[in-house]
């Protein structure tokens, strides 16, 4: 029988751990699979690599590519080597996805619920991270590119796990908003306004830093460097993937690579190899030309240095489009953007490659969240052990859904959380909101990608995402049956806040 995440029951193995799925046959094949790998002496190289507001839609091989004007070959060719998840969620806005991959903890529980902005601080001080964990298990571990959880020096990355970070700790359009003439004429063409947010207290610079240490400004991002600096970077990640084939084999350490590309987020300045080649002719879709090939290069230095097939590879985005930046903005086919609760802003594109442990040519509608990185990345580098125990961990350990060639999701629930305002639930096909910020363009626009009002219903709303993936048909009234499986699904979530109570957020919406 097939599984049916509806009815199907959960495990919850402790109390400060999300209910999942214990799928027998699947986790039965996966872990003998897993342990003869193990069993050799082996552990996969991670290689996250994180797009900055690239939409589901813009990738061939999620039906965009050639037909929205960008063709992206390198990611679709990547693509049939391993995994498509076409129900890949982060959270609504670029901070709290990036913290909660970091963490495996909901933005409601890390305290990240909106991006810092222009030196604010973060929050992830006190936080137990990814890199920490795996730097514990004997990872090398490497971030490279947009930071953006907070610039104060308990947040940066050499303070949370990372052996060496090279790349900025903001976002870019704080770096060259303010210093370009079309969109800032009246700073621009006014020194004392130019010398006014010159002197605001933000890094200006992308720096280099190593475990431990105080950061380094490299360069001062100006905007003829802004279009350098994915190319810069990914220079870095390949040096950093060719150092660590340098010894034998079998002395060479396993290492975490968490490689963040500035683009596209607006404002798009691609490098001038880049720049009106794509058919679009438009900065936005020259730069998905420029990520394209960036994870080429990536994909290349892996295989012409003998770790391919030793390497877990995960390319994703941190939120849906940017709305109000349209047309230097994502493509996705689904209702609403970047900073919304709606399918637009969490659904994002995911891809995980590991030749001869992932099947190949393979897609699925199974649901995973980017947090589900944290624990499955562990228990890969045979550090499931590792996950904490003195805190809430909303992820779901996905090893067995993404390496079993039939595998099925181990999670069952996707919450959508707007901020600290619980929206909804996601089970299978089924979508139940009682929350979600309104999409009309018109509507005030909020700090850190959050558009729009936050609306409240009196009643939930039901919608299916197979016949209705723009959520434009509320369903509830002909689904009743199904309101007892959201409801308590719902009551079991709120209960762990009373167990775990929410983290008090540092950079909180006002």
């Amino acid at each position: 029988m097939a599984h049916d995440p509806i009815v199907a029951p959960t495990v919850q193995e402790r109390d400060s751990l999300e209910p999942h799925f214990v799928l027998e046959g699947q986790e039965e094949r996966v872990r003998a699979a897993l342990g003869r790998y193990h069993g050799a002496g082996r552990r996969p190289n991670i290689l996250v690599v994180l797009f900055d507001d690239v939409g589901w839609g813009d990738f061939g091989c999620y039906g965009g590519g050639v037909a929205v004007g960008a063709p992206t070959p390198n990611l679709d060719r990547l693509a049939r080597r391993g995994l498509l998840l076409t129900s890949c969620y982060s959270e609504p806005s670029c901070t709290p996805s990036r913290a909660s991959l970091m963490t495996g903890r909901l933005p409601m529980r890390h305290g990240l619920l909106r991006p810092p902005m222009y030196g604010q601080p973060g929050g992830l001080d006190g936080e137990i991270t990814l890199p920490q964990l795996l730097a514990g298990a004997g990872y090398v571990t490497q971030a490279v590119g947009k930071w953006h959880m907070g610039e104060n020096v308990e947040s940066q990355p050499q303070n949370v796990g990372f052996d060496d970070f090279y790349g900025f700790l903001s976002v870019s359009d704080m770096y060259t908003e303010w210093r370009d003439p079309y969109f800032f004429p009246e700073i621009v063409y006014s020194e004392e306004r130019t010398r006014w947010v010159e002197n605001l207290p933000f890094n200006k610079c992308f720096v280099h830093a190593t475990r431990g240490g105080e950061t380094e400004q490299v360069e001062e991002v100006t905007i003829p460097v802004l279009s350098l600096l994915d190319d810069k970077w990914a220079a870095y990640s390949l040096d950093f993937i060719r150092r660590m084939a340098v010894p034998p084999p079998a002395e060479r350490p396993p290492w975490f690579l968490y490689h963040c590309t500035r683009g596209a987020h607006f404002d798009n300045y691609p490098h001038e190899r880049f720049l009106g080649a794509s058919p679009a002719k438009h900065p936005y879709k020259d730069t998905i030309l420029e990520l394209d090939d960036i994870v080429g290069r990536l994909v290349a230095e892996l295989e012409a240095t003998g770790q391919l097939e030793d390497t877990l590879l995960f390319v994703t985005s941190d939120n849906g489009p940017e709305m109000e930046t349209w047309p230097d903005a994502a493509y996705s086919p689904f209702r609403s953007a970047k900073g919304s609760t709606w399918e637009g802003g969490q659904r994002v594109p995911g891809i995980a490659v590991w030749p001869g442990m992932i099947p190949a040519d393979r897609s699925s509608d199974g649901v995973f969240s980017l947090m589900d990185l944290f624990p499955t990345c562990l228990r890969l580098a045979g550090a499931a052990d590792a996950v904490p125990r003195d805190r809430f961990i909303d992820a779901v350990d996905q090893t067995s859904f993404l390496l079993d060639p039939d595998g099925a999701s181990n999670r069952k629930f996707l919450y959508y959380w707007l901020t600290n305002v619980f929206s909804g639930l996601r089970v299978g096909e089924w979508k139940f909101m009682v929350a979600s910020s309104s999409d009309d363009d018109r509507d005030c626009f909020n700090l850190g990608g959050f558009t729009g009002v936050t609306q409240k219903y009196s009643h939930g709303r039901l919608y299916n995402l197979y016949l209705d993936p723009k959520e434009q048909h509320s369903y509830m009234i002909r689904k009743l049956a199904y309101v007892d499986s959201f409801t308590s699904g719902l009551a079991d979530h709120f209960r762990t806040f009373g167990t775990y109570p929410p983290k008090h957020p540092i950079a909180s919406i006002s």
